[in-house]
């Protein structure tokens, strides 16, 4: 390994893709500790403590939200957009044919089509939140003026359109996925305000002590199967028939198709989440009314708050929309076509129809393992500090704590997917030089 990062920084080329990177880091933190001017830090504390939803919406903006900052949104808008623009590719025969017919110049159409969606959809969503905050209910900022809300979303949507533009730079001059490592930047940064929490809250004694080691030690358990699921494949034999062609013979070998545990990364546990928690949100807002509708908001308050009610709904939609996902982006009849066309088949299945539901029959097994464990990381984060708080009453674990990040959940699978791929980057950099030394 460090020989691996002694050849990093004698490589010039490859220095300068490193430093640029830590420099976008750099310049993405600055921007996130900039916060607008007339907002309360302390009502801003009690609504993430209130409501659930904009801990997690923090945590994939970056962690910029908490902080009112001038990119609050942080890539939030373009993610989204990038999202509906490939449930379109989908639906909208004209842009399927674009993003799969037309190679990289019809894929870079589709992408700047999804650029593009982002600045209607940072507006939408700034509005949105700026409205959320105006609320008496909450007051995190003062009534707006017109001018001054359009001010306002129009530094927003300035700042959502800088971190793309950001990222993008970090994809085409530095080392890996832009977006990915600027959220990953965001969600590391709470890193060393954790720590320096835990350290204040610690309780110097055997015990507390103890439990922290035994903590410590479960989440390197947690990350190492993270890190072991998300590299797991499934391999369907496919050979190809050979074909003479004058003096030449083509095809003849043997290869396999991989087929991942976890084929839909962390977008289940982004969309179950964002269902459970947007009707307790709503809920929340109307506990304060009064009479019938205030009643019911609050039955349906507590009841949602229950850890095994909430916890419950989450693992159930995640395996739901692991399925759901899976099925949208990955079509086995395709697969199954394209294996034809270019003279490949599965050993003992007959190409066609039998090979696609070969392939959709081994992908159900190897979805219902990669649900199961994946919504298992995703009520982690409940069950653990429930399970510490029965052993050590009042522990600091339980209300958060300063390791509550990565007991589980989207940020854990965002850290393990962002950090292997930019490893597996380094190293085709590395080889790639290598090769040309020889």
């Amino acid at each position: 390994m460090f020989e691996k990062i002694i050849k990093i920084f004698q490589i010039p080329d490859l220095r300068k893709k490193i430093f640029f990177v830590l420099g976008a880091f750099a310049v993405f933190r600055i921007m996130a500790n900039i916060p607008m001017p007339g907002f309360d830090p302390t009502k801003m504390e009690e609504l993430f403590a209130r409501f659930q939803m904009f801990q997690f919406a923090d945590l994939l903006v970056g962690g910029t939200l908490d902080q009112f900052s001038i990119v609050m949104l942080g890539l939030g808008p373009y993610i989204t957009s990038v999202i509906v623009i490939q449930l379109l590719t989908l639906v909208w025969p004209k842009l399927q044919k674009m993003y799969r017919e037309e190679g990289d110049a019809g894929r870079q159409k589709v992408n700047q089509y999804g650029r593009m969606l982002t600045v209607p959809f940072a507006f939408v969503q700034g509005y949105g939140m700026l409205t959320l905050f105006q609320s008496p209910e909450i007051q995190v900022i003062p009534p707006l003026g017109v001018f001054e809300t359009i001010n306002i979303l129009t530094v927003i949507a300035a700042g959502t359109v800088l971190l793309m533009w950001i990222g993008e730079l970090v994809t085409e001059r530095g080392i890996g996925n832009g977006v990915s490592l600027l959220i990953f930047a965001g969600i590391i940064s709470a890193v060393p305000r954790s720590v320096l929490q835990m350290l204040v809250d610690l309780e110097y004694d055997a015990g507390a002590i103890i439990m922290y080691a035994l903590l410590f030690i479960f989440i390197l358990v947690i990350l190492a199967a993270v890190v072991h699921v998300n590299e797991a494949r499934r391999n369907i034999p496919v050979s190809y028939a050979r074909r003479v062609r004058g003096r030449k013979i083509y095809g003849g070998a043997s290869t396999y198709l991989p087929l991942s545990l976890n084929p839909a990364g962390v977008i289940p546990i982004i969309f179950a989440m964002s269902m459970v928690v947007l009707p307790s949100m709503v809920v929340g807002f109307l506990t304060g009314v009064e009479g019938m509708v205030g009643n019911i908001a609050e039955s349906i308050s507590a009841f949602l708050e229950m850890t095994w009610v909430y916890g419950g709904l989450i693992f159930v939609l995640v395996c739901l929309f692991t399925y759901f996902y899976t099925a949208v982006t990955f079509d086995p009849k395709n697969v199954s076509e394209n294996l034809q066309k270019m003279g490949g088949f599965v050993p003992g299945i007959r190409p066609g129809k039998p090979t696609a539901n070969h392939i959709t029959y081994i992908l159900n097994r190897v979805l219902l393992l990669g649900a199961l464990f994946l919504a298992t990381i995703a009520v982690l984060p409940m069950i653990v500090p429930a399970f510490i708080d029965t052993i050590v009453e009042g522990s600091t674990i339980a209300q958060g704590g300063a390791f509550g990040f990565l007991m589980g959940g989207a940020s854990l699978i965002i850290i393990v997917s962002v950090v292997l791929e930019t490893i597996r980057q380094i190293n085709a950099q590395l080889q790639m030089r290598e090769y040309e030394t020889i």
